[in-house]
């Protein structure tokens, strides 16, 4: 089966400005968390923005292509919403406009506010659904499509606790035996997203900087996506000196510091090298 996501030489711009550059990967997994993404990576590879250049692709087709064959669907984060409607009426329209003839979109509707436990809301306008209901409506509104891969843009950002994770239960019950892909900023490693996926994909302004399975992931610690100023190169061979596994160029490097390094080491191996270290970030941080 092709890779749920893949990516080579991605481009995305926004306003003019590349949001992602260069950015080359493929999933493994069925079902994958994609984490500290900029936004423009989940707009592109869920077709509503065109790369600038290179190419992304889920089930080996483009986006637009998954779209049309109903391969794929999406669900942006707090889209704007027609307040007027009910909250039955936009599932059925989703379906409708993915081409489900209008018979067929209202019982998917139906059945897919059902798999999301949504029938109090079913008969409310838009405008009374609370956030956490609305969130729920996005992935409702997917799973009505009939699309066998969803592509979710961080739903439980900005919930409570509580709430967070009861969606995320739904959620993860209302997809199964589709091929999810989620991106996040971050998520709790016992959230049942997380506890669900069999991969994730960790970004560090814009390139990936760690895949694997989620708790391998966040094992990682004692390893740091840094940026430099300076010579990298030479940052790079006195750090692996040091003991330190290092790969990346230019300006962006990954360190695993090992059994014995710590990062004050790095400040020193940085002020050896001549370079300047600018940033740097725990991969394991892009789980809570």
């Amino acid at each position: 089966m092709k890779p749920v996501l893949e990516a080579a030489r991605l481009r995305v711009d926004v306003d003019g400005v590349p949001q992602v550059e260069g950015l080359s990967f493929e999933t493994t997994g069925d079902r994958v968390l994609v984490l500290a993404g900029p936004p423009a990576l989940f707009q592109a590879a869920a077709g509503i923005v065109r790369p600038r250049g290179g190419e992304i692709r889920t089930s080996g087709v483009s986006p637009t292509a998954a779209v049309r064959e109903r391969l794929m669907a999406c669900a942006p984060l707090d889209p704007p919403l027609p307040l007027a409607w009910k909250a039955l009426d936009y599932v059925a329209w989703s379906a409708r406009l993915a081409g489900v003839p209008k018979r067929d979109a209202l019982d998917l509707a139906a059945r897919a506010i059902d798999r999301l436990h949504l029938q109090e809301v079913a008969k409310l306008h838009l405008r009374y659904a609370p956030l956490h209901a609305r969130r729920a409506l996005g992935v409702a509104a997917a799973v009505a499509t009939g699309a066998t891969t969803l592509f979710l843009e961080d739903p439980l950002r900005g919930l409570p606790d509580d709430a967070a994770r009861s969606l995320a239960r739904l959620v993860v019950k209302a997809t199964l035996g589709l091929r999810t892909v989620i991106f996040a900023a971050r998520t709790s490693l016992a959230s049942p997203i997380a506890i669900d996926a069999d991969e994730a994909v960790v970004l560090d302004d814009g390139a990936i900087v760690a895949q694997g399975a989620p708790a391998e992931v966040a094992s990682l610690d004692r390893s740091y996506a840094i940026r430099l100023h300076g010579r990298g190169a030479s940052f790079a061979k006195l750090a692996e000196l040091r003991g330190a596994r290092v790969s990346g160029q230019g300006a962006r490097w990954t360190v695993d510091l090992g059994a014995t390094l710590r990062v004050n080491d790095l400040l020193d191996v940085a002020h050896a090298a001549g370079t300047v270290l600018l940033e740097l970030r725990p991969l394991g941080r892009a789980f809570a």
